[in-house]
């Protein structure tokens, strides 16, 4: 059923935010019973391909990647030896991704952007020396950076991977100074950018995982 009405919202060309029918009018489009439906809505509303808006009636999703974030921290929470594994892969996803886009998001940041990544790199160092946490202005940076492309796919990437290297994190210690490095790779990064200097980019996003990948070698022995 749940393939059956993945089908539907293809065949009538939906798009995200446009309205279905009502339950009834979908029983009678896909041949099933109010109960199969239902079940099916269930499916897809966690996997964000519908919504269900109380009141309101049922809609195509965002197609977010809740689903993704869910299993993979889920994964990494069951145990050390994943935490690391999931751990270890999102970092190499995250630098391969940031790094291979180097160029393109030089090119597509304007002086808006660039003095909102310094604001938020100044924001993180006065977090870190009043000894705070900078979770939410690490996010928007990464963030930053990414939107100007363009790429609906690479930004919910970008912040799923995030939300899941978040969540999942935490079992790495940090130290005073790996905090300092990852502000000054922050600094480096959008300095970096606004000098439109690529390979300088790339060394600086490498410097920003260098922390949690020098704690995951120590912590697994590799």
């Amino acid at each position: 059923m749940v393939e059956r009405l993945k089908q539907y919202i293809l065949h009538n060309r939906l798009r995200p935010g446009d309205a279905l029918p009502t339950e009834a009018e979908l029983c009678a489009a896909v041949g099933a019973s109010r109960s199969s439906v239902r079940e099916a809505i269930k499916t897809l509303t966690a996997l964000d391909i519908v919504e269900v808006r109380h009141g309101h009636g049922t809609y195509v999703g965002g197609m977010s990647l809740a689903a993704l974030v869910e299993s993979l921290s889920f994964r990494g929470l069951l145990s050390r030896a994943d935490d690391f594994r999931v751990l270890s892969e999102l970092v190499e996803v995250r630098q391969t991704l940031e790094q291979g886009l180097a160029e393109a998001v030089i090119a597509a940041l304007d002086e808006g952007v660039l003095d909102e990544l310094d604001r938020l790199a100044d924001e993180m160092d006065a977090r870190a020396r009043a000894g705070e946490a900078f979770i939410e202005q690490d996010r928007a940076f990464h963030l930053t950076l990414m939107k100007p492309l363009g790429n609906d796919l690479i930004i919910q990437l970008t912040a799923a991977f995030w939300d899941v290297h978040a969540i999942v994190a935490p079992a790495v210690p940090t130290t005073p100074e790996s905090v300092r490095e990852t502000v000054a790779a922050h600094r480096a990064i959008a300095r970096a950018a606004r000098a439109q200097d690529p390979p300088a980019f790339a060394a600086a996003v490498a410097a920003h995982y260098a922390p949690v990948r020098g704690h995951l070698r120590e912590d697994t022995g590799h």
